[in-house]
Order: structure tokens, then C-alpha cells, then sequence
């Protein structure tokens, strides 16, 4: 599980940053790639990296300011052109599958896929199968934005080899059966019960990325013991009165959700075009002197999402 980072800027793209987007990369999970925000030239970010656009099966849409969405049309159409055949889910606030059917139509843009449209009303869980679940919740901005929780499922425990090899258990089908939990029967007549040798489960990793959104208790509702949270970091410290006008955050105002929930990493993002050059150091202070594990993210930049250590 990794997160690369197509765009970290805010409102109008700069030469240093592009608008919102991120992917998390879940190729060793589902050979898959989520989208969360297309914004502007998202596609273009695209080319500069390894990820393949018929990879990407869903995608997550915060809200319908265009920043966030302004890509997303282009992105569509291409994903098509290079081949993806599959369905692709779409998610976001109602009035998402409009923009989309709308933009497509008026440019006489025609897919080679479907496109299952997910138009969010309000707070609960989205999507969920065997490997993951999804959860997104309202936040609190100038028009409909929504946070998004995305949790995964605990992985089986590991065959504890150290413990078959004291029964010189045989490669093969007997190992396979043991592996999975099941009870054998060595040639010796000794019986063995799979679960004794197997490990407890790992936990899986959650990563929770929000939208754009005033300071809010519903940040760290959906942020609670994550891994990895990302949340925009629009303005400094110092201007929490012009965040709060613009309904936007600071990066003080970030770390504290990221303390008062339990995270392992803050990644700070949705940077304002005045924070040129070292100038997001003053970001990076401020949140770090609350939160020490907080980073301020650059275009491209990658995380690979680490499981917890478990005793």
C-alpha cells in the first residue's frame, strides 16, 4: 500500500504545484489504484510517474469545488484511449454524475467502460468487501465535502515454520493444509491441528485523507488510529482567522487532529501558492512543534504505508 502525490497545491495551480489529487497505489493488494480528487492536469502528473490509468478502478471525489475536480473529464476520456475496458466506480457529493455526463456529452466524448456512479448523501460506510472497507463522512467547508477512511481488513497469520519443522512436517500438500489452518495427519499417525502453527493475524493499515474543511471534530472521528492521515494545510499557523473565513485549515490546526486522534503520520497538503520555495517550512514548524511526525508533501512524493508493529 502506497500514496504518490499528483498535486498538492490549493485554488489555482503554481510551477512548484498542481491541484488536489492523490493516489493510493494498492497493487500488491488488488492490483488496483484509487483516485482521490482529479484536479486540473491530474492526468499530466500522471505520465511523470509508473501508474498506468487503466489501473485506476476507483475514484473518490471530496467535493465539487474545481480545483478538485477540473481534471477529471480529461482523465475519463484517457483512461479509455489506453485501453481500460473494466467498470470504474465513481464516488462523490450529489451533482458529481451531472458534471461528468454533462463535460462527456458537450465534448462528444464517448467510454469503452461503464462508469457505476456513487453520489454521497451523508456519513456511513461505502464500500466494503474481503480486503477493505471504506467509511466517509461530511466535513465542514463552504459547499458539500466529504473525508474519506479507508480501513483493511487484517491479513491471516503467518505459518510459524520454526514450530512445523519440530515435526518434520513434508513439503507438499500436508504443508499446503497446515498452511490453511486445516488438521494433518503425518505419516507417523501424529495429528496436528493447523491452527497451533499459525501466527496471530497482522492488523490491516488505515489511511484516511479528508477534503478541504475548517477545524472539525468529525476530522478526527474519521482520522481515529490511523496510519496515515492526509489533510490539507492551506495556511500557516498565524492565520487561522483567514483559514477559518475560507474555510480552510492551518497546519497547527491540522496537527491537532492528528494528535487528538492517534495517527502514526500526518501528511500535510492543499498548500497555498503564497508558501513558495523553503517558504512551507514555516508550515512544517508549526504543525511539527504539535504533532512531530508531520510532513509537508511535494508533488510526486511517495509513502509507503507501514503495518503497525505488533508484540
Amino acid at each position: 500500500m502506497e500514496l504518490q502525490f499528483l498535486g498538492t497545491g490549493s485554488g489555482v495551480p503554481s510551477k512548484d504545484r498542481n491541484l488536489s489529487s492523490v493516489a493510493l497505489k494498492l497493487l500488491n493488494e488488488r492490483n488496483e489504484v484509487w483516485l482521490f480528487d482529479v484536479g486540473e492536469a491530474t492526468q499530466q502528473q500522471i505520465l511523470c510517474t509508473s501508474i498506468r490509468p487503466r489501473k485506476i478502478n476507483k475514484i473518490f471525489i471530496t467535493h465539487l469545488h474545481g480545483d478538485h475536480i477540473f481534471g477529471l473529464p480529461g482523465l475519463l476520456s484517457s483512461r479509455s484511449f489506453q485501453g481500460g475496458t473494466t467498470p470504474l466506480d465513481l464516488y462523490g457529493p450529489v451533482g458529481i454524475k451531472k458534471f461528468v455526463q454533462t463535460t462527456l456529452n458537450l465534448s462528444e466524448s464517448h467510454l469503452g467502460y461503464k462508469i457505476n456512479y456513487h453520489e454521497l448523501r451523508t456519513n456511513g460506510l461505502i464500500f466494503d468487501d474481503a480486503t477493505f472497507k471504506v467509511t466517509c463522512g461530511k466535513l465542514d467547508h463552504r459547499i458539500t465535502c466529504f473525508g474519506y477512511r479507508i480501513e483493511e481488513k487484517p491479513h491471516p497469520g503467518e505459518l510459524l515454520m520454526d514450530r512445523v519443522r519440530a515435526y518434520n512436517v513434508p513439503n507438499g500438500p500436508l504443508l499446503g493444509q497446515l498452511k490453511r489452518g486445516k488438521t494433518i495427519n503425518l505419516p507417523d499417525g501424529t495429528q496436528l491441528n493447523g491452527q497451533d502453527f499459525i501466527g496471530p493475524p497482522q492488523l490491516g493499515r488505515i489511511v484516511t485523507i479528508l477534503g478541504d474543511t475548517r477545524y472539525t471534530k468529525k476530522s478526527v472521528t474519521l482520522a481515529q488510529n490511523a496510519d496515515v492521515l492526509v489533510h490539507e494545510s492551506t495556511l500557516a499557523g498565524d492565520q487561522a482567522k483567514l483559514a477559518h473565513q475560507h474555510y480552510h485549515s492551518t497546519s497547527s490546526q491540522a496537527a491537532h487532529v492528528a494528535l487528538q486522534a492517534h495517527v502514526q503520520q500526518l501528511l500535510l497538503t492543499h498548500i497555498s501558492a503564497r508558501y513558495v520555495g523553503p517558504q512551507f517550512y514555516e508550515l512544517l514548524k508549526d504543525a511539527r512543534k504539535i504533532f512531530p511526525q508531520s510532513y509537508v508533501v511535494k508533488d510526486f512524493d511517495q509513502f509507503v504505508v507501514q503495518f503497525k508493529h505488533q508484540e
